[in-house]
């Protein structure tokens, strides 16, 4: 399909899902009214704030080490500090844009420009929100199946289809791996595996060496759950803001679907099918479906007020960006080494040939020196 033709399935496709969230949050509102939802937000003050504020530093800092893990795998440079604040950034643009994945866009991109690699960038991205939602699901699996939640019942039928299910691919694919004829060798030609086979394996290679390593595997674990307990708490934090009596206990499975529901694509900046899953589970679970509306929008609020320092990093990358580089004199004469000309146009050449389904083109800020949940 011809780059034009991609791009506008793309468009199509972020503008249907912010219409469905959009639509989603208009249905709940027509039929719950706002009351639930107005009263929850009046009771947020600048206590909660803070406390939203701590719970998203704890929850960033541990998603951007995960990054500079994975990206450590990859084999591309990405210090702590730099993760951080790219995301920061990265949240703060999920949040206020629609869609909710542009900010990793632009930190995906950014990252892979700034360390000469952009489709190791990409995929050190896309490894680590991998990452955060195998953790979610491998936990929200185990929650809904063992504590008490509207879709237990659910759950506990369809875990043995589904156990069946992810057997049979992986006995189907260690069968075709030990069944493959090995790769004929001539002196006169070498067979190649095809193109897409390559590509496959080497995708997989990465995957191991930034995910399932001896080095990373402890790190990359380990802050997946730290992030996800911060997400629970911040639910949790949200609900009683909210006005719920109800226990951890009982407040913990409904966090796990709402958390599923955001990683839908048919949101507004992440509002949309969390506000109709929570209003649901909270009506199933007895709680009354308004107060679930009103949980899953202090949730919302909150999350938005956790990010807000990635809006300082914004700005300030702005504003270092228009006043750090002053144009250089007309009468100024840069002296190029040959061996890093040709290096530069080989590395411009292997980027223009590149293939990354979104286009993004940062502008702010200085480069960086070499990020959900």
């Amino acid at each position: 399909m011809p780059s034009d033709g991609r791009d506008l399935v793309s468009a199509l496709r972020t503008r249907l899902g912010t219409l469905a969230g959009a639509a989603v949050l208009a249905v709940l509102l027509w039929r719950l009214g706002t009351g639930a939802l107005l009263d929850g937000l009046r009771r947020i003050d600048a206590v909660t704030v803070l406390a939203a504020l701590g719970i998203g530093l704890v929850t960033t800092v541990f998603s951007a080490w995960r990054w500079a893990l994975v990206a450590r795998g990859l084999r591309i440079r990405l210090p702590l500090g730099a993760a951080v604040a790219d995301y920061y950034r990265a949240l703060f643009l999920n949040a206020a844009l629609p869609g909710g994945v542009l900010g990793d866009v632009h930190r995906a991109v950014r990252h892979g420009r700034s360390a000469g690699d952009l489709g190791r960038g990409v995929r050190a991205v896309v490894l680590e929100r991998v990452a955060g939602q195998l953790a979610l699901t491998g936990a929200g699996a185990a929650v809904l199946l063992t504590m008490p939640s509207p879709v237990r019942g659910a759950a506990r039928h369809l875990a043995p289809l589904v156990a069946l299910a992810l057997l049979g691919a992986l006995a189907v694919l260690l069968a075709l791996r030990r069944n493959r004829p090995p790769a004929r060798r001539t002196t006169s030609t070498r067979r190649t595996p095809p193109h897409r086979g390559r590509a496959l394996r080497a995708v997989l290679g990465e995957a191991r060496e930034g995910l399932l390593s001896r080095r990373n595997l402890p790190g990359v674990a380990g802050s997946s759950v730290v992030v996800l307990a911060g997400h629970l708490t911040m639910f949790v934090l949200a609900a009683r803001v909210a006005g719920s009596p109800a226990s951890v206990a009982v407040l913990v499975p409904l966090a796990v679907l709402a958390l599923l529901a955001m990683a839908l694509p048919l949101n507004v900046g992440g509002w949309g099918p969390r506000e109709g899953v929570t209003a649901w589970a909270f009506g199933a679970a007895g709680l009354g479906a308004g107060t679930g509306l009103g949980v899953a929008v202090v949730y919302g609020v909150l999350g938005l007020a956790a990010s807000l320092p990635g809006a300082v990093v914004l700005v300030a990358r702005r504003h270092t960006g228009r006043y750090a580089s002053p144009p250089a004199s007309s009468d100024t004469v840069t002296v190029t080494p040959v061996s890093s000309a040709k290096h530069s146009a080989k590395e411009s050449a292997r980027l223009a040939s590149s293939s990354f389904p979104f286009s993004a083109d940062p502008s702010e800020g200085r480069p960086m020196t070499p990020e959900v949940v």
